[in-house]
């Protein structure tokens, strides 16, 4: 079971590239469905189709769902009516938060029943805090060009919809976390793993890392480095070399998160279970957030044993840690009775673990695509030293996989360039 990351976006073309290129391309397989629900009010309701990050582009499939109250829904059209100007807060204007640009647009219930749970499981992050145009990059864009967010929704999914072919995710059966095995064995190098790296300075011949634990320091001399950390240890690596990027990087914050992973008899459903999983609103209360019926969703988990129903429960949003502090089994504990409550399951799962995630998911609040421009300004002043990871251009592995990437290129380009004269 992967009780992390579970899939790759696959249209993302780096990410299976570099399956492939590590040998594990064959391997890739999708899920068997992607169908998921909203449980909210005591129901499991559909996610509506036709939703781009939860923003509706079909207002039927909107109303047939009944996520919504029916207050909530005559308020979603009012959208094009409304000032085109308000639709992404452009320059003039300056980044806006999700619930922003959303709610003011399409009303409240949008927000709280839809789009927040969606970015609660992205992000484990809150409406009010995240900026609309880094994590809904793709609606920004269209609203650019579109009268209503209704309409940037719309030409967001039919732009998605031309460019994708086959499946949206993929995953390797053995295990995500292969894919990193195999990428650190196929590199034409050594690898140091559980190494800290403590310092970073820079020499009159590239740089100079401490590395190791503290008693017994070792000295590693690099001609380039790639900083592929969280952001407040590339905050602290960066205070002596970069000052100004440092500054940035310590003003990112993260969520912490757990996952809760149970197996039921399969019997012990009186049904069978709707989809891939469901979504859970803030506004709702409950522990759970999210929920993956992995044995459905992933058909090679459903053969390796199908007697069992296994079933991830994500826990944990931004600001909220407090729910974190309980013990695995209390946690696990409530994690199954918000199951129960869900699903109607009956009886104990036979088995369980949870699995947290400290620090585990940057916050790209308002004004995160500026942060990252100054960012990244101030670390190009810097030869040889490049930054990629979660913090900067999406949370997802495949968008980490394109980050390194770019950071990687960078350093070949700066290794190919001569050295300066008398140098």
């Amino acid at each position: 079971m992967d009780e992390g990351a579970e899939s790759l976006l696959a249209r993302v073309p780096e990410a299976v590239a570099l399956a492939d290129a590590v040998g594990l391309g064959d391997e890739l397989v999708a899920p068997a469905t992607t169908a998921a629900a909203v449980w909210t009010s005591g129901r499991m309701r559909p996610l509506p189709t036709g939703t781009v990050m939860g923003v509706p582009a079909d207002l039927r499939a909107l109303g047939r769902s009944g996520v919504l109250s029916a207050r909530g829904l005559a308020r979603v059209p009012l959208d094009r009516v409304l000032p085109g100007s308000a639709v992404t807060g452009d320059a003039a204007a300056g980044d806006r938060s999700v619930a922003d640009v959303v709610g003011g647009r399409l009303g409240a219930e949008v927000v709280e029943r839809l789009v927040e749970p969606l970015l609660g499981g992205v992000y484990a992050g809150r409406a009010d805090e995240l900026s609309f145009a880094a994590t809904l990059p793709q609606l920004a864009a269209a609203g650019r060009d579109t009268r209503s967010l209704l309409a940037a929704a719309r030409v967001a999914q039919a732009r998605s919809s031309g460019a994708r072919t086959g499946p949206v995710f993929l995953t390797v059966p053995a295990g995500l976390g292969r894919l990193a095995i195999r990428v650190a064995a196929a590199a034409d190098a050594e690898c140091l793993l559980g190494r800290p790296v403590r310092e970073l300075t820079r020499t009159p011949d590239g740089w100079r890392l401490v590395i190791g634990p503290t008693p017994e320091p070792e000295v590693l001399a690099a001609d380039a480095v790639v900083l592929a950390v969280p952001a407040r240890p590339a905050a602290r690596l960066l205070t002596g070399v970069a000052a100004d990027a440092a500054a940035e990087l310590a003003g990112i914050d993260y969520a912490s998160v757990a996952v809760v992973t149970l197996a039921w008899p399969a019997a012990d459903f009186a049904a069978p279970v709707p989809g891939s999983g469901f979504l859970v609103p803030a506004a709702d209360g409950r522990l759970v957030k999210a929920a993956t019926f992995s044995s459905v969703k992933w058909p090679h988990l459903a053969a390796a044993d199908p007697t069992l129903a296994v079933v991830r429960g994500s826990v944990g949003r931004h600001r909220d840690e407090a729910v974190l502090q309980r013990d695995d089994v209390e946690l696990a504990g409530l994690v199954a009775a918000d199951l129960r409550s869900a699903t109607g399951v009956r009886g104990r799962p036979v088995a369980w673990r949870v699995t947290r995630w400290g620090g585990g998911l940057p916050q790209y609040a308002v004004g995160h695509l500026d942060r990252v421009r100054r960012i990244r300004a101030a670390v190009e002043r810097q030869p040889g030293l490049e930054i990629c990871g979660a913090a900067y251009d999406g949370v997802g592995v495949a968008a980490c996989i394109r980050s390194a990437n770019s950071a990687a290129a960078g350093i070949v380009d700066f290794l190919a360039k001569p050295p300066p004269a008398g140098g």
